[in-house]
């Protein structure tokens, strides 16, 4: 089944208001806000985001990807996991 990029992002973005207590008002989330270095997320944080990202999206995240994809927002982690999926025929 393919998903949709603002499906993906949205997913995301749900997950991430309420698994971390984002408030609903917070003016500096966004899509395209740095997650860690705005301190949404901190490194132990950054374990689930994968899991869920992997679970989500049935995708696998190896450590060089970590290096090589910027997975930093929203934004560049649903994009990530939609080529991912893309290239693996989901």
């Amino acid at each position: 089944m393919e998903i949709a990029q603002a499906q993906a992002v949205e997913t995301l973005r749900n997950f991430i208001r309420q698994r971390y207590n984002v408030p609903l008002d917070d003016a500096d989330f966004s899509d395209d806000v740095h997650l860690f270095d705005y301190g949404y997320i901190d490194s132990f944080g950054a374990v689930d985001l994968i899991a869920f990202v992997e679970s989500a999206f049935d995708i696998k995240i190896s450590q060089s990807d970590l290096v090589a994809y910027p997975l930093n927002t929203i934004r560049e982690i649903a994009d990530f996991a939609l080529q991912r999926r893309k290239a693996n025929g989901i």
